[in-house]
Formats: C-alpha cells, sequence, structure tokens
C-alpha cells in the first residue's frame, strides 16, 4: 500500500485534526474571521473574546482554531481557566510562551474561572505581547465594559456571542453523527440547537434505532442516554459515584469515601476516564448539561434515595468545614452553597457565578480607610464613625474582599462574636442595641452563649433592591454559623427590608420584631435566627426540603429556658417521675437535650433524668448523693422522711446529700443544654 494511502504513516496528531475537521460543522462566520486573522488582513483583530453558555461549543471551536493555527505554521499556547492560578504572575508563566514569540496563537479557554484577572489582563497583560500574537478568550460571560468604553480597543477587540447551532448547522451535525432523517426533527424539537445536547440525543438515537417515525425524550429515553453515555456501569456503587459528581461542586476520592464507601479509589479512577468528566485541581467534575440531565433524572427517578445522597454530601461538607482553615474553608464553603443551587431563598443571595472575581483576605495595614470609604458611600457618615469602633473593637471581625489583580478591598463583610455587648457598645452601635434588645425579650442569652452579628455587608457596587451580596461574602456568613459553636442568635443587618424580607424569611430567619433600625436616615431591618430553637441540623434539613420532593421531618419548635427556669424545670420533672402525664408537660421535653434523643418526649425525659442522676456515682463522694436523689424521686417513697429512714440516715443528713444531688444533677444538664 502506497504511504498517501496507509493512514499509519501519519502522526496520530494530524489524524485527530483530520477526524475533528470531518466531524466539525457550522460556526463559518468565527472561522472566517480567525482565518482571516491569521492571513494577516487589514483591519484583523488582536483580541477575539468568543462567550456563550456551557455545552454551546466554544472548547470545540477553540481546538478548530487551534488546528487551523498549526496549518498556519503558528505556535499555539493553551491556557486552561479552571487550571491556571488566579494571580498575574501564575498566569503569565503558563502564557510565557506567547510573550516570548511574534508568531504565537494564545487560546484561553473558560476565562470566567479568572475573571478577576481581566482587568490586569486587558491593561498590562496583553499590551506587552508582541504585535504578531493573536489572542482567544472563551468565556461564559461577555467581556467587562471598560474594554468598549477604552476607545484603544475599538480596531483590535471583536466580541462574538456564541449561540445555538441555526437549523441548517444542526442537521449538518445529526448527518455527520449517522442519525437517520426521519428522526432529525424530533431530536432536533429536543435539543434545539445546543451543540452538546444535539450530541448526546445523536448517540442514543443512532443506537436505539428501531424504525420508529419520531423520537420522544421520555425517562426511559433520558436513562437510556445516560446509560449509552457512560457505557455499562460497572455496579451500583459505580452509579452512586456518578451521581454523586453530578449532584457536588466537585467530586474526591474524600468525598467518594464519605458517600460510597471504602471503593473510592476505583471509583475515582473510573470518573476520571469518563469522556464527560473533566479534572481540575479540586477534583472532577461533569459538564454541565450532563450534570443537569442526571442530577434531574436522579431526583425523578429516586426522590428518597436523591435526598438521602443531598445529606451525606452536605454531611460532609459541614464537618469538613469545621475543621478546615484558610482557602480549603472557602472552597469548602462554596461546595456546600453550591448543593442549594436550585433552592430560590439561596440563589437570591448567591450568583454561582462569581466566586473567582473576588479573593477573601484579613484585613491588612492600610485596609481601614478603604474600608471605612466603602461603607460612607454605600451608608453614610455615620455607618462611618460606626465601622471606625468596630475597626478598633474588633479588628478579626472584618473579612475583605480583594480583587486578584490590583489587590484591591472591593467589598467587607463585619462578623461580629458578642456574649454580653457592654453600654458603649449599645450606645454607639443602634443594630447591636436592637439584636441585645431583641434577645433579651425573645430569647435570653445564657452564660456560656454569645450572639453573631453579620453588622456590615457591603460591596461598592450596591445598587438597592436589584443588588446582591458576592458569591464570597455568602459563603463567609454561612462557614461562620456552622463554625459557630455555642452561638445563640444570628443576626443579619440589611437595608431593602421589602427586597430581602421575604427571601430571608423563607430560609428560616425572619426580621426581628420591633428591630426596624435607622443609621442616619438610611433604614435597614434586623433579621434573626435563634439557633437553640432551630439548631443547625434542623436547618440543613428544612432548607435541603426546598430541593426534594418530600418536605423534610425536623422536629417541632424548641424551648430556650434561663438558667433559674431550667433548675425549676428539672426539679418539676423528678418529681413528676412516676406521672408520665404531668411529665409530658414539663418544658424540658422541648430542650434540646430531650429532642436529642429521638423518642417520645416523656420517654425521652426520663431518660434524660436517668443519665443525670446515674452520673452522681462517678463524682466523687457522688455515691451518697446518687442514693439520696433515686431514692427520693425514683423508687416510690411517699415522703422525704421515708427515704431517709429507707437510706438509714439522720434526715438532716439525708436533706444535705439530696440537696447537693439536686444541684448537681441540675449543673449536669445544663452544661448539656448549652454545649459545654
Amino acid at each position: 500500500m502506497a504511504n498517501g494511502d496507509d493512514q499509519t504513516a501519519y502522526p496520530l496528531a494530524e489524524r485527530l485534526r483530520a477526524a475533528r475537521s470531518r466531524n466539525f460543522v457550522g460556526r463559518a462566520a468565527e472561522l472566517g474571521l480567525f482565518r482571516a486573522a491569521l492571513d494577516g488582513d487589514p483591519g484583523a483583530f488582536a483580541v477575539l473574546y468568543v462567550h456563550g453558555p456551557g455545552g454551546i461549543g466554544k472548547s470545540t471551536l477553540l481546538e478548530r482554531f487551534a488546528d487551523e493555527a498549526h496549518l498556519h505554521g503558528r505556535t499555539v499556547v493553551r491556557i486552561d481557566g479552571r487550571t491556571v492560578g488566579l494571580s498575574p504572575a501564575e498566569f503569565e508563566a503558563e502564557a510565557a510562551e506567547a510573550l516570548a514569540r511574534d508568531d504565537a496563537v494564545l487560546l484561553i479557554d473558560t476565562f470566567e474561572r479568572c475573571r478577576g484577572l481581566e482587568n490586569w489582563l486587558r491593561d498590562q497583560f496583553l499590551p506587552r505581547l508582541p504585535a504578531g500574537v493573536l489572542v482567544v478568550v472563551a468565556a461564559r460571560e461577555p467581556p467587562d465594559p471598560r474594554w468598549r468604553a477604552d476607545l484603544s480597543w475599538d480596531d483590535l477587540l471583536r466580541v462574538v456571542a456564541l449561540r445555538n447551532l441555526p437549523p441548517e448547522d444542526a442537521l449538518a451535525l445529526l448527518d455527520a453523527r449517522g442519525v437517520p432523517e426521519r428522526l432529525q426533527a424530533s431530536l432536533l424539537s429536543f435539543a434545539g440547537g445546543h451543540p452538546f445536547a444535539l450530541r448526546l440525543a445523536a448517540e442514543v438515537a443512532v443506537h436505539d434505532d428501531g424504525g420508529q417515525v419520531q423520537w420522544q425524550p421520555t425517562r426511559d429515553v433520558l436513562e437510556t442516554l445516560l446509560t449509552h453515555l457512560v457505557g455499562d456501569v460497572p455496579s451500583p456503587e459505580h452509579r452512586q459515584a456518578l451521581e454523586v459528581c453530578a449532584h457536588a461542586l466537585s467530586t474526591t476520592e474524600e468525598l467518594l469515601r464519605a458517600t460510597c464507601g471504602e471503593n473510592a479509589a476505583e471509583l475515582f479512577a473510573w470518573l476520571r476516564q469518563l469522556p464527560f468528566v473533566e479534572s481540575v485541581p479540586c477534583g472532577v467534575f461533569p459538564h454541565d448539561v450532563v450534570r443537569d440531565v442526571l442530577d434531574t433524572d436522579l431526583r425523578w427517578r429516586d426522590p428518597r434515595g436523591y435526598e438521602q445522597m443531598h445529606r451525606g454530601i452536605r454531611d460532609h461538607l459541614v464537618e469538613r468545614i469545621r475543621v478546615a482553615e484558610g482557602k480549603d474553608l472557602m472552597s469548602t464553603g462554596t461546595a456546600l452553597i453550591f448543593l442549594y443551587r436550585d433552592d430560590d431563598p439561596v440563589s437570591a443571595f448567591t450568583s454561582f457565578a462569581n466566586s473567582d472575581e473576588v479573593v477573601e483576605d484579613v484585613l491588612r495595614p492600610g485596609d481601614e480607610d478603604v474600608v471605612v470609604a466603602l461603607v460612607a458611600r454605600a451608608e453614610g457618615e455615620e455607618s462611618a464613625r460606626i465601622v471606625r469602633f468596630w475597626l478598633a473593637e474588633q479588628p478579626e471581625a472584618f473579612h475583605v474582599h480583594r480583587a486578584p489583580d490590583t489587590g484591591e478591598v472591593v467589598a467587607f463583610v463585619t462578623w461580629l462574636r458578642l456574649e454580653a455587648p457592654s453600654e458603649e457598645h449599645l450606645a454607639i452601635d443602634p443594630v447591636v442595641a436592637a439584636a441585645w434588645a431583641h434577645t433579651r425579650v425573645e430569647g435570653v442569652v445564657r452564660p456560656g452563649e454569645w450572639i453573631g452579628v453579620a453588622r456590615f455587608v457591603v460591596d461598592r457596587a450596591d445598587a438597592g433592591p436589584s443588588w446582591r451580596a458576592p458569591d464570597a461574602i455568602v459563603t463567609r456568613l454561612t462557614v461562620e454559623w456552622i463554625r459557630g459553636e455555642r452561638m445563640a442568635w444570628t443576626f443579619v443587618a440589611l437595608h431593602d427590608v421589602p427586597f430581602w424580607e421575604p427571601r430571608l424569611t423563607s430560609s428560616l430567619m425572619p426580621l426581628a420584631a420591633a428591630a426596624d433600625v435607622a443609621v442616619s436616615g438610611w433604614p435597614g431591618g434586623l433579621f434573626a435566627h435563634d439557633w437553640r430553637v432551630l439548631g443547625l441540623q434542623d436547618r440543613l434539613d428544612a432548607t435541603g426540603a426546598l430541593e426534594v420532593t418530600r418536605p423534610a421531618k425536623h422536629r417541632p419548635e424548641l424551648t430556650v429556658l434561663s438558667k433559674p427556669e431550667f433548675d425549676a424545670a428539672v426539679r418539676d420533672a423528678l418529681r413528676a417521675w412516676r406521672h408520665p402525664e404531668q411529665l409530658a408537660g414539663n418544658p424540658l421535653t422541648r430542650s434540646r437535650l430531650a429532642a436529642d434523643r429521638g423518642a417520645e418526649p416523656a420517654d425521652a425525659l426520663r431518660e434524660v433524668l436517668t443519665d443525670a442522676v446515674d452520673a452522681l456515682r462517678e463524682e466523687p463522694r457522688g455515691g451518697k448523693q446518687h442514693r439520696a436523689v433515686a431514692a427520693t424521686f425514683f423508687h416510690g417513697v411517699p415522703t422525704q422522711e421515708a427515704a431517709a429512714e429507707r437510706l438509714g440516715l439522720p434526715f438532716s443528713t439525708y436533706r444535705r446529700h439530696l440537696a447537693r444531688g439536686l444541684e448537681a444533677v441540675c449543673e449536669w444538664l445544663w452544661h448539656r443544654e448549652l454545649g459545654l
């Protein structure tokens, strides 16, 4: 066979390029624009910015551009926003060859993941490239308006919004995939012109073609689509791993170990080799279209299984948040919030799109003036005065968010921790005063407890009712709530109360009664949550129920008692030990102590009291106290005198042991009620 006919004589890369060229359809205008730039046509772009939603074909188009560049003898330099660092130095190191070669073509894919570098890229990096270099940027979102505002980019920048394929190109794609003509109209009806969805549907239509006239995307077909796409799933464990991968932001062996068992290494290796799963430094994730299809399918097919998976991932992330530090803390918080991406109240606060546009940091020297200026512009001079006070009192409460390219502080949140605000605190800050007054009426803060106040949530883009706090701020507040051991109350101070009230109320954080506040005439509201009444686990369960088809089962509202009320309830419960109807009405049945038992209220309270009395025997000289308490309340003696006689003790000695035993039982239970 002649070399010209022997494909094995060609390098594999050339054969791959030829295959891509044969299977690529559409995008004629974009290819023409790129070829003109390669040919050096007058007026051609220096930078082409392509944007469009996930699965629309941006990466495929960049692959085609790379092949065209190779045919023109150009050097191709690739950067992927999912793997490049977020600092200018890291980006420049990966793009070094483009800075050194006049014939380079620099292709930057998934730019939305490093969009915080956009200003630096435009103003500092690109102007230093050699004159002959061509740059293509692909991202989900269009470029920052400042590209258009800078007149020097008018002749050098082209912006292309990548849309669905037009019908003729979509049909060409189906032809190239071997879809029979009789089925093409129904596939187009299902997938429109979305390239990735068309390819998925075409795979199933060709595989399952039994001569039918019309192809219908039923649930069974959807399952066939998923099965055909991944091949034969080796086991139910592999199917579970795939569903976890679709639900979580990114998946690691650690997450699979927590949700799927000890076979995590094998499952992770299997996920990595799937054609629609991509690897990034933080794990693996599926293509957006595949993610949505898999997640929707499981929710429809197995609601209980979906809920169990959701909670398994959630619980793993919550435990990681409790021990994580630094960047790992915030990235894990982001992963937790992502689980609630379809939940209306959560999506009211979170865009799930700008997590890379700001970087959280600690307060550094020189930041104070910037923070004060931000709040002065957003809320006025009175708020600026209060910020100065808290900067001096609790500088660690300030979490600033910086632009990655410049390091400029663009937003901040203040998370105050207060056990008992001083008179000065209450006099200077009306928001803290309102929060503390609310606790005095609705649920007193007990010894060992504290309140958390999200006092300032400020972004330089604050623009009234349509404003959304950056994802990083929402993440910071979330991780603080999770790590808030013995936190009694959370308060969030926000303006635009009509906008926020329905969203926060549905998120189980209603507007605090009589807690409207105004600073310098700037009205605001204070939203509150009592963690003693609805704890973290219950709140997560209730929020998660918004995502699944059946309501969460969480316990009824709990009772928060002061120490004197608590001690009185303990003594009343002991006296009612042999009277179930009285015991069931004791307020301790609605305490966290009893609710955590999971039994009927009276039975749960009996268990709690038994444990507390039994614990007396573990204390030095506690045996006598234990016998006095047990004989008095558990053994059915008619009077205290009878109890003393049964124990063979003088009445005064018996009373002393009983009093000390009751005091010890109350303290033991109180410490557990507070989580001490």
